[in-house]
């Protein structure tokens, strides 16, 4: 049995399938970002689905991708964990990364694939190998364009009162906007990153409003110029994304990516489906 795994801070999406590619359960669990959480909290969350903790001695392979496992300290320290929960397994553990571009590149084609959701990354791929110019420093100093990032700006701007009256209004209805709520998710609860990007959903739903459009645009840009331009041949290839970001405001990203001379490829919500495919075809 092998279990593939594609990890956000959010969530995160468990597909088991047999050596033929036949699929035997899925299931969704808490993210298990490393940089956020500790091992005690790991173990928790996967004994929390009974088909991972049930199923923990029988599993032969486990292939995770996940937020956070951009460094060899990370990747080892989930490593360790697993190894331990999985008794029976060989462990292969990536970062997200790699799930992305497995998924958007089926056929080993060179492109840059970036992941727009809770945070954010970019690499390049030329057929065999990953490239990364610039390592992750998180969700306080990085994470650009992303869900999180998001919900910085939208807080920030109603705190300083930049954020027009009407839509203050219904951030205020949709969301416990109380100091003392705010800080204690900031900085007493676990997966501080993936409470700022529960706020996202409010960017979207309201992006044709002037304060939200401004947002998305800048992080957009921002985006682009950080981050995908770090590639010289960012006009040569296309340039894939995968989340929820990029998935909802694909048209937005479009734009911009265009005004910039920018091919747009494949623009996938979650990877887990192409990894069934990826990881079928290489047994």
């Amino acid at each position: 049995m092998k279990l593939l795994v594609d990890s956000g801070s959010t969530k995160a999406d468990w597909i088991s399938i047999d050596d033929n590619g036949k699929v035997l359960f899925t299931t969704q669990s808490l993210g298990l970002n490393p940089e956020v959480l500790g091992k005690d909290e790991v173990v928790t969350r996967l004994n929390d689905k009974f088909d991972i903790s049930h199923n923990k001695k029988s599993v032969t392979h486990l292939y995770f991708y996940g937020a956070g496992c951009g460094t060899e300290r990370m990747r080892n320290f989930l490593s360790s964990i697993f190894q331990e929960y999985f008794p029976n397994a060989v462990i292969s553990v990536h970062e997200d990364t790699y799930a992305a571009v497995y998924a958007t590149t089926p056929r080993g084609e060179q492109a840059i694939v970036a992941i727009l959701g809770t945070g954010s990354n970019c690499s390049y791929f030329d057929g065999a190998v990953l490239h990364q110019k610039v390592d992750s420093l998180g969700y306080i100093a990085m994470d650009d364009c992303s869900g999180n990032q998001f919900g910085r700006h939208l807080i920030r701007g109603y705190y300083f009162n930049k954020m027009p009256k009407d839509l203050a209004a219904a951030f205020e209805k949709e969301y416990n906007l109380e100091a003392d709520f705010i800080k204690h998710n900031l900085y007493k609860e676990p997966n501080p990153n993936a409470y700022l990007a529960t706020f996202a959903k409010f960017l979207i739903q309201h992006k044709d409003n002037d304060f939200c459009k401004k947002i998305i645009l800048a992080c957009m840009e921002d985006f682009v110029e950080l981050y995908i331009k770090q590639y010289d041949n960012y006009k040569e290839v296309p340039v894939h994304f995968i989340g929820s970001i990029a998935f909802y405001l694909r048209e937005e990203l479009e734009k911009v990516l265009k005004s910039h001379g920018i091919k747009l490829g494949n623009v996938l919500r979650r990877p887990i489906d192409g990894l069934i495919q990826y990881h079928s075809i290489n047994k």
